[in-house]
């Protein structure tokens, strides 16, 4: 009895083939001022330390360095422009030391290697959430229905609480 390959739904491609003759690619395009590039950091800027990780782990825990700490510091940091730069600290500023660095720990994993993949998947996840600047709030007027409706509470408003007053009439 052999077993037949599991069907697939039709024109479902699965990057084996060619696109569409004519079809362009879509290209995400940044919204605003600053173009969006790719960001590299060298590694002469990153610092890795090792150290004991905490929680179980039996006989090799105490005899295996596997917690990574990544040091970065972003304000001297060659990669990131003026504008990026001022983000990173506006967002960020709670996790930078008194000195400027940042530092990220990984201990998820038993293995030193996967936990330093971790810190650098942090770091990725922080400067791309900084990495285009956000949309500029175009200043609106208020509709007329929401003036209408503004100006009437404020006269249910005033009516109840002048319901309230005492007349003095006595």
């Amino acid at each position: 009895m052999t077993k037949s390959p599991p069907s697939r739904p039709p024109n479902l491609n699965l990057g084996r083939t060619a696109p569409l003759a004519g079809a362009q690619p879509t290209i995400p395009r940044p919204k605003s001022g600053e173009k969006i590039r790719e960001i590299s950091i060298p590694k002469e800027e990153l610092e890795f330390t090792y150290a004991r990780s905490s929680g179980a782990g039996g006989q090799n825990v105490n005899k295996v360095n596997s917690k990574a700490i990544l040091r970065w510091s972003p304000q001297l940091s060659a990669v990131l422009t003026i504008g990026m730069r001022d983000r990173f600290f506006a967002k960020y500023a709670s996790r930078l030391t008194n000195d400027g660095e940042l530092i990220l720990m990984s201990d998820v994993h038993r293995d030193q290697g996967r936990n330093a993949a971790d810190c650098l998947d942090k770091l990725k996840a922080m400067i791309k959430s900084i990495a285009v600047p956000p949309k500029k709030r175009l200043a609106t007027k208020p509709t007329f229905g929401s003036k209408i409706r503004r100006l009437k509470s404020k006269r249910v408003t005033s009516e109840k609480k002048q319901g309230r007053r005492d007349r003095g009439d006595d």
